[in-house]
């Protein structure tokens, strides 16, 4: 268990004003004192989050159990033994690396005597102090609203009474009843609100698609470098910091390719472990820059003892936002902290070969800039050329993937054959082209004419059926 005390730099939207001090717990307790168990990679995670949201740690107490105690997660003796660490060092909060009910959360504000947030409500309170943009203030505030909602009885039990009185008699309302309506409509309001940012996000989005521009997402574990990463290739001088969660809002910067190509880098929001559901929920709009991705940067920190359970969180939580089937390069930052020297890895191709149109790990620093020019040779022959343009004919039955050619403005042409299929010319990038093939189980041509972007795109009037590719 961490002790802190430290003064918050600014006040949080859903707690208490400023706090003294922090006292904060990980695991499931039963002491095991400091001089007995060094702090694991964990811990010392914790205690960035607690000093990310502005607390000084001033100690720490943790320990092991079978299971959480329902009432107050932790034994009551245990319970004492933080009560009287909490007054012995002056704390104001307790901070659990755990999610706690909210019944475990008042029974122990009060045994305690102090407020007692978990791992969901540090995480809410860090974003809330870095949301910059409207969207990510009103996501975070709709994340805060859902977590709060069902606490709101800690506030309110001195007014749980139904209303009374001389020409108020009847059921009435408790205090309770009209903060969780209040809640509700504030809700709605702000789920109207985001549904308004996200459809001028997909009306950017389809833009960028018929301009047949691809656009490449930086995700990965926080402080892992992808700021940092992010300006070295854009030089867009975004704000990054050796600190949990430096940057929350999302970014789009042009990223200048080889042979005059240029794509669009997306800068995210990085990932943690056990990161509140409630987050995810919320930020599934900005998030939707990575879904809609051609491919992801997936940086690491190489200097991370625990980089490869970083790797497998980053990657759980991409499934659960649908962007784990998405291609990636995994980008392993830092080196200069290993000593080691920048190099690329490359996937195997079908007879066991490397395949250099497909970088599967770079190995660089983004502080130092050594080992960059690979990463940007690597995307060059990814992505390939920038543009395919061709002609096919879709069978009668593939009406979905006519539509998906047509969301993704990529058709310059349309005629009927004499058997009732659809006769396209379309003009797009190739991995867009190969992944609508993918997914709805059209066989890719044996041979794709690709021009760059500077070249003209086909007319109207040269398509013709008898030219076309049978899919």
């Amino acid at each position: 268990m961490h002790l802190t005390r430290g003064r918050r730099s600014r006040k949080p939207r859903d707690t208490e004003p400023a706090d003294k001090g922090a006292a904060s717990a990980d695991g499931l307790p039963s002491v095991i004192p400091d001089t007995v168990r060094a702090p694991s990679a964990d811990d010392n995670e914790f205690r960035s989050l607690a000093e990310s949201a502005g607390a000084m740690v001033v100690g720490t107490i943790g320990g092991t159990r079978a299971s959480p105690d329902p009432r107050l997660f932790v034994g009551s003796g245990k319970a004492e033994e933080i009560r009287q660490a909490v007054v012995t060092l002056g704390a104001t909060v307790v901070l659990v690396d755990h999610p706690l009910s909210p019944s475990q959360e008042r029974n122990l504000e009060a045994e305690l005597k102090c407020r007692v947030l978990d791992r969901t409500g540090l995480i809410l309170d860090i974003f809330a102090q870095r949301a910059r943009t409207f969207e990510g203030k009103l996501q975070v505030e709709l994340a805060q609203l859902k977590h709060l909602g069902t606490r709101l009885v800690r506030g309110w039990t001195h007014l749980e009474r139904q209303k009374g009185g001389i020409g108020l008699r009847g059921p009435g309302e408790t205090q309770l009843e009209t903060d969780r309506r209040l809640l509700g409509k504030r809700i709605q309001t702000l789920n109207a609100r985001l549904d308004r940012v996200v459809v001028q996000r997909e009306t950017t989005r389809r833009e960028r698609k018929r301009a047949s521009i691809p656009t490449i997402a930086v995700v990965g574990y926080t402080n892992a470098g992808k700021s940092t990463l992010f300006n070295t290739l854009t030089g867009a001088g975004t704000f990054a910091a050796d600190r949990l969660f430096a940057t929350l809002d999302p970014t789009l910067r042009r990223l200048e390719l080889p042979d005059a190509r240029y794509a669009l880098l997306a800068d995210t929001v990085g990932f943690v472990r056990d990161l509140p559901h409630e987050l995810v929920a919320a930020f599934r709009s900005t998030l939707q820059e990575a879904r809609e991705s051609v491919l992801l940067l997936h940086v690491i920190d190489a200097a991370d003892p625990q980089r490869d359970e970083r790797i497998a969180q980053v990657n759980a939580v991409l499934s659960e936002v649908g962007a784990g089937d998405l291609p990636q390069i995994e980008v392993f930052n830092k080196i200069d902290l290993l000593g080691g020297v920048p190099k690329i890895d490359y996937a195997a191709d079908d007879q066991g070969a490397a395949d250099v149109k497909q970088a599967r790990r770079i190995w660089l620093s983004a502080r130092s800039g050594d080992g960059m020019e690979l990463l940007v040779g690597a995307l060059g022959a990814y992505l390939g050329p920038q543009l395919i343009q061709m002609n096919l004919v879709l069978p009668p039955d593939a009406g979905r993937a006519r539509a998906r050619f047509y969301a993704a403005g990529a058709v310059l042409n349309e005629l009927t054959t004499e058997e009732g299929g659809t006769a396209l010319s379309i003009s797009m990038p190739r991995l867009a082209f190969e992944r609508i093939c993918r997914s709805e189980g059209l066989p890719l041509p044996s041979e794709v004419l690709a021009v760059p972007t500077s070249e003209v795109a086909l007319e109207k009037d040269q398509v013709a059926p008898t030219d076309a590719c049978a899919l």
